[in-house]
């Protein structure tokens, strides 16, 4: 008799925990059959401390990973009250089979629980990509960040350990550069670039978020890593050369664009920029002769035709100063140096005249062109940009 009544406890024993672990097994056929508004509420008191029927439940593994499923299911939904039902149902996905693992000391829903984080991976990276295209960048983020957390977890990182996803690292940085997290945006790209995504590329980005938070001196030494590591890109070059140039570094700026033009002799851009450094420093005559080759490269590039005709016309305009300053007395000298002046606008005259051709309605070169025709007496000409410029 007393065996029988120690069985008969034993059972009912079990019986008790099989019906309170009953909201486990109720919640995850309502979520199988759709009902996920009841699943939620089910599933959420088997793990709410404050339910009368939760002390069995709440430290099973088994109800945390149904409790993924059925967050993940409230996500997949295509009904759109029901998606409203849970704010970031992927979130208490990702909290909830970690959860289940954490509690799961015996290993014995492992294999399950890795099926479902693969499949969350898989809704992450589909949130990711709908929130990016929605500018929604802090939610982009937070999908790409959680896909690199489900990555680290040891029962996935154990099948591949030395892979790394430096795809979704540099979406990632992505996201934080357009979510102007800047410092995430850094801490992403910085992780692809030592893995050598996307090369020098990734550098210039490294450099571009410095600069959106003023650290120009940062910017510069994620470009010099960058050419250190690839001498031969004109990317991360033409960044460095730019920055010189705002900083009204010079020398530097001209060391680099000598590089550049080494690297790639046929790049119009780059004697141009190398024309307006010579005319800083008052090189003129290597000035003119770094326009002539942005011509030669590249025959309709306005502004290469533009600085090179200017170039000419204010030499004309000093010359003009240096026949001003012979006294009035010396007519003679004074023709000989006004003539030397009108020899440097004939030299403007055509280039200017190629502004205008490539450029019909620019107001900048029409207005030169009319100073040149008339100092040069053309009246037919000068009047005719009068009228394009509407002053007649």
């Amino acid at each position: 008799m007393k065996k029988v009544m120690i069985f008969m406890v034993l059972a009912s024993i079990a019986f008790s925990g099989c019906g309170q672990k009953g909201l486990v097994t109720k919640s995850q056929n309502l979520k199988d059959t759709g009902k996920l508004e009841e699943a939620l509420q089910n599933i959420n008191q088997a793990v709410d401390p404050t339910h009368d029927k939760a002390d069995k439940t709440i430290d099973w593994p088994r109800t945390w990973e149904v409790r993924g499923e059925v967050y993940q299911a409230v996500y997949q939904s295509e009904n759109e009250e029901v998606k409203n039902l849970v704010e970031d149902p992927l979130t208490e996905a990702l909290k909830s089979y970690k959860k289940a693992l954490e509690l799961d000391d015996k290993g014995r829903f492992e294999n399950s629980v890795k099926v479902k984080l693969t499949l969350l991976t898989n809704d992450l990276t589909n949130q990711a990509v709908e929130a990016f295209n929605d500018e929604n960048y802090p939610r982009a983020l937070q999908s790409f960040e959680q896909i690199l957390d489900v990555q680290e977890i040891d029962i996935i990182k154990r099948d591949n350990p030395d892979v790394v996803d430096t795809v979704i690292i540099f979406n990632a940085g992505l996201a934080a550069y357009n979510a102007e997290n800047y410092d995430k945006a850094i801490e992403y790209y910085r992780e692809a670039a030592k893995y050598g995504y996307n090369e020098a590329r990734t550098y210039s980005l490294i450099a571009n978020a410095y600069q959106l938070q003023k650290d120009t001196l940062g910017a510069l030494a994620a470009l010099q890593e960058g050419f250190e590591k690839y001498p031969e890109d004109n990317t991360v070059l033409t960044s460095m050369i730019q920055i010189y140039l705002d900083l009204d570094k010079t020398e530097d700026a001209m060391r680099y664009l000598d590089m550049a033009i080494q690297q790639d002799p046929g790049n119009a851009t780059f004697y141009f920029a190398q024309g307006t450094l010579y005319e800083k420093v008052e090189n003129e005559d290597k000035a003119i002769e770094a326009y002539e080759n942005a011509i030669e490269n590249d025959e309709e590039f306005f502004n290469a035709y533009y600085n090179l005709g200017a170039l000419y016309y204010n030499k004309g305009v000093k010359q003009i100063e240096v026949a001003n300053s012979i006294p009035t007395s010396n007519n003679q000298e004074y023709e000989v140096e006004l003539k030397k002046a009108d020899k440097w606008f004939r030299e403007a005259l055509p280039y200017m005249e190629k502004c205008h051709e490539l450029k019909p309605d620019d107001n900048m070169s029409m207005e030169s062109l009319k100073n040149l025709y008339y100092r040069l007496k053309d009246m037919e000409n000068y009047n005719r940009m009068l009228e394009k410029l509407g002053q007649s």
